[in-house]
């Protein structure tokens, strides 16, 4: 099985994507965990188009990288010029890097249109530029820029600027379907030509205007390409790159390639979210392998047969690349949803028992009044709890209070809550006050238990979602509040629907504290 090459540009490619700009920290921590995990290449960026790649470079030239080869990104020289001369080029020498790509227009329409020269010309900028870098030492790759589509164009003149490119000494062609409008079959197609008339490795870099840079990207391997380029989560302009996170491991798992380690690929999931976080983008929740959707079961029928075999309904063992399975509990679950969330929580159940009936149908009935379980595991669980006996109150609620005042011309208004609660036979009475009515009430809530619960203070409300489920009803609609809580580590969700928001917070917030208190005691 021959070597296939992974080749990394999230750094360059990645960042054109519309909201991504990232500082040269962030780059320099998302090297070192591409690093980590054992990519062979990492495009750092174009060290002469602005200060932040120059300086990017710099730095990188006192941090030793164990398994990544970093490599910069530069263009042809410019029309009419000599190589040495040009400041794009002599920039790639300054950065430090023992290997660069350099990108060259391969359409005859890009070449008398964008450059505004001769289809001469551009040859010898192709073969000039390689040239005089592997004279200094430097090992290069050429971008075949908008390959495919000056192909279909012209054939002649593509394969011609790959052959400028052989001349100058590149050590791989590497074919650009630039626009992202080339089809697979076309792809495996032109990448099959190609290989055949050259004897030096071929890659392809795929953009997913189409929606197949994925597909193209696995066709052009089959067809003999030994380089992939993409970006982590397919990052990159318009419609983004052929995306990482899918192709290696679909090649390692599913084509017999040799990729990365295999305690390596099981960062995969872990490196797609790191890459999220320093890009400021919302992970994908649905995304093949990687997202937090990718093995999430929720219809009935699915779940009874993974309880027989796993592969009934998963392509893989998620756990290949560091991904978990998740069985979803909603108004679309059967017994089996039930038996395996049970399971999570240490619970066995009997599927044709009177319990199992009682819970699956309070379980579709809170659905159907708007209750949402998929982001609530923790009010499910308190449900299976409470259902079968294993559930003691921590406190009980004797009555609480909200103000919330407006006076003497003031900007803000002021919210108070007091409450009362029992424990053990104690009656607490407190108040806090707080940024909105459920923030007051948690403090107070919080307050009240802190002296008999001190786990309390680790117990963190991160994210309060409010949504209202029948908007015809206007300011009388039935509302769903979803929290998020943490205790320095560990996340839950917790749910609470009412027509009065109010009370729709306190069901969530007395789930969220009492699960947390429930964790607590159980680690105890």
């Amino acid at each position: 099985m021959r070597k296939i090459e992974i080749y990394d540009t999230t750094l360059r490619d990645g960042t054109q994507r519309e909201g991504i700009s990232f500082s040269v920290e962030d780059k320099i921590r998302i090297v070192r965990k591409l690093d980590d995990i054992g990519f062979q290449f990492v495009e750092g960026g174009w060290p002469g188009s602005n200060p932040k790649d120059i300086e990017f470079f710099q730095r990188m030239q006192g941090i030793p990288l164990k398994k990544t080869v970093l490599t910069a990104f530069g263009s042809t020289r410019r029309a009419g010029i000599k190589a040495e001369e040009d400041t794009n080029v002599k920039a790639i020498l300054n950065s430090g890097v023992h290997m660069a790509t350099i990108f060259g227009k391969s359409w005859d329409f890009h070449v008398t249109e964008a450059l505004r020269t001769t289809l001469g010309e551009n040859l010898n900028m192709i073969r000039e530029t390689i040239e005089f870098l592997v004279a200094q030492g430097l090992q290069v790759n050429f971008d075949a820029e908008h390959f495919f589509d000056g192909y279909k164009h012209n054939a002649d003149y593509a394969l011609e600027t790959l052959r400028a490119a052989a001349a100058g000494g590149a050590r791989c062609l590497v074919l650009c379907d630039t626009n992202g409008g080339t089809l697979p079959h076309e792809v495996q197609r032109i990448t099959r030509h190609v290989i055949e008339e050259f004897d030096l490795p071929v890659g392809i870099h795929a953009h997913n205007d189409s929606g197949v840079a994925v597909a193209n990207s696995i066709l052009a391997v089959e067809a003999g390409a030994m380089q992939i380029q993409g970006t982590i989560n397919g990052y990159g302009e318009r419609a983004g790159n052929a995306d990482l996170c899918v192709i290696v491991p679909s090649l390692q798992l599913k084509m017999g390639f040799s990729i990365l380690d295999p305690k390596d690929l099981a960062q995969l999931t872990q490196m797609s979210h790191y890459v999220s976080e320093q890009a400021n983008v919302i992970p994908d929740d649905h995304q093949p392998f990687v997202g937090r959707s990718a093995f999430a079961h929720k219809g009935g029928i699915h779940v009874s047969a993974l309880l027989r075999h796993l592969q009934t309904y998963e392509h893989i063992l998620p756990e290949l690349v560091g991904n978990r399975r998740r069985v979803l509990v909603s108004e679309l679950a059967g017994t089996s949803n039930i038996i395996y969330k049970a399971r999570e929580c240490g619970i066995e159940l009997e599927k044709d028992s009177e319990k199992m009936q009682e819970i699956l149908s309070t379980i579709k009935q809170l659905e159907h009044d708007g209750y949402y379980f998929e982001g609530a595991e923790a009010s499910f669980e308190m449900i299976l709890n409470r259902a079968l006996g294993l559930y003691e109150p921590f406190f009980d609620l004797v009555g609480f209070r909200l103000i919330t005042d407006r006076s003497n011309g003031g900007k803000d208004a002021h919210s108070e809550a007091t409450i009362k609660i029992k424990v053990h036979g104690r009656t607490f009475h407190t108040a806090a006050e707080g940024n909105g009515p459920v923030n007051a009430l948690d403090g107070a809530l919080r307050k009240a238990l802190v002296e008999v619960y001190p786990q309390v203070q680790r117990i963190k409300l991160n994210d309060y979602k409010v949504r209202v489920l029948d908007e015809q009803e206007g300011t009388a609609a039935k509302v769903r509040v979803l929290i998020q809580s943490t205790d320095d580590g560990t996340s839950w969700g917790t749910v609470g629907v009412s027509t009065n928001i109010i009370e729709a917070s306190w069901l969530a917030l007395v789930d969220s504290i009492e699960y947390g208190l429930l964790k607590a005691k159980a680690y105890q």
